[in-house]
């Protein structure tokens, strides 16, 4: 056995715990190989979402966060990943090659992080405000800024202006039919393929609580703790705007939840203003650099007396060919 290769279960329970990662509408549009001691990672194109992602943006950022959860579980299965990303191009559905070192050294934190791949979960209803009892961890800002990725934590007073983001982008899309059917497709329902199902979607009631959400049709989940959605809004944006750095931003979406996870705060990533140009330009205006937002994170306080509500994934088997070399999609 070659030490320096992990042998095909490392590498399955890796993938499995990669794909815990969020997706739009839990679509889990991606692929991976493993062959000769590499990982390559490629999108899944009959999974984008046409009509709310027809560039595709939201697509590769979802694979980011799929690439950042490997990396999680691999340093605590005492494996270091050396990744080249977008190898053969910005046009090309191959993401990242990945390739491996058997020296990671795992500290408790790691092990935190690990588990917190299991626990993360996409909360839609109301949060009550981060405090001193749950602050926003320290170092959301560093674990972003390791991605390229600039994280910009918004005020209160921005509230209204994400309100009026998202007002616009619900109007524009309120008589888009295919939008609607896209939408209606993939959530509130389940499958064992994907999709959000009604428990993880808030009911009609939680969903009008939070004025920055996507209007999602409206679920079973009604355990919410507050009257109003009192969230910190976090975004996350590049200086410039293509395929690699739409994948370095799901690396951060990633990292950053699972940060948060850890110290304790419920999430719930929000794209759906970041859809439309308007939209973009508006949430542009927050930021001091200007830059390009790529993903929104709501965060708050919870009181978690229901059990986690997980959104279904797709077995390994269908997601990860071994043995076989990598394709292009």
């Amino acid at each position: 056995m070659d030490s320096t290769i992990p042998d095909e279960n490392v590498v399955r329970i890796a993938v499995d715990l990669a794909c815990r990662a969020p997706s739009v509408h839990n679509s889990q549009p991606w692929q991976w190989t493993y062959a000769d001691g590499q990982l390559d990672l490629y999108t899944e194109r009959g999974r984008v979402l046409a009509s709310t992602d027809p560039s595709g943006r939201q697509l590769v950022v979802s694979c980011g966060a799929a690439l950042n959860h490997l990396q999680t579980a691999l340093k605590a299965l005492k494996w270091s990943a050396d990744i080249q990303r977008v190898p053969e191009g910005p046009h090309s559905g191959h993401l990242a090659t990945i390739r491996f070192r058997h020296d990671a050294r795992p500290q408790s934190h790691d092990f935190d992080l690990l588990a917190a791949i299991r626990h993360r979960y996409s909360d839609r209803r109301p949060f009550g405000p981060v405090s001193m009892k749950t602050p926003l961890p320290a170092a959301l800002t560093d674990v972003a800024r390791r991605q390229d990725v600039h994280l910009t934590v918004l005020g209160q007073e921005a509230r209204p202006t994400l309100a009026k983001a998202t007002e616009m982008t619900a109007a524009a899309r309120k008589y888009d039919s295919a939008y609607q059917t896209e939408l209606h497709w993939w959530a509130g329902h389940s499958t064992p393929q994907g999709g959000i199902p009604p428990e993880a979607l808030a009911t009609a009631d939680n969903r009008d609580r939070v004025d920055i959400g996507r209007r999602f049709p409206a679920g079973r989940d009604a355990g919410a703790t507050t009257e109003i959605d009192r969230s910190t809004v976090l975004v996350l944006s590049t200086d410039t705007d293509g395929r690699h750095e739409w994948l370095r931003a799901g690396e951060a979406l990633s990292a950053v939840l699972l940060e948060a996870t850890v110290g304790g705060l419920s999430t719930c990533p929000l794209t759906h203003t970041t859809e439309l140009r308007q939209g973009r330009e508006i949430i542009s205006g927050l930021l001091p650099d200007r830059g390009f937002p790529q993903a929104l994170i709501r965060v708050g306080a919870t009181e978690k007396k229901s059990p986690p509500r997980q959104t279904p994934r797709r077995p390994v088997e269908s997601v990860l060919s071994v043995g076989r070399p990598g394709f292009s999609r």
